[in-house]
């Protein structure tokens, strides 16, 4: 039983670090991936005119990284179909965040 316990440990400890959250590399998957609809940077001049700017979408009052990040992987219309691993969603969601 105490195998069981310290294995179970270990993977939470190595489940935990791999979800660390890279806001830096997130900043660079939006400069890739998100600028032709959103304004993902101060210094970017354009983008889509009826989609929020991530600026916007960090000032929204019900904003957390875990429920972007969430909402980055489940499938939705309005959106191209990325297919981000949890890793990289997790770091888009650490790089809004970092902008409120």
């Amino acid at each position: 039983m105490r195998h069981l316990s310290a294995l179970l440990a270990v993977a939470a400890l190595n489940t935990s670090a791999a979800i660390a959250a890279d806001a830096g590399h997130g900043a660079d998957l939006a400069k890739r991936w998100c600028a032709s609809c959103h304004v993902v940077a101060g210094d970017q001049k354009q983008a889509s005119a009826d989609v929020p700017s991530f600026d916007a979408i960090a000032r929204e009052a019900d904003f957390t990284p875990a429920k972007l990040a969430f909402f980055l992987l489940d499938p939705h219309p309005k959106m191209p179909d990325f297919p981000l691993s949890r890793q990289e969603a997790t770091d888009l969601a650490a790089y809004i965040d970092s902008l409120r």
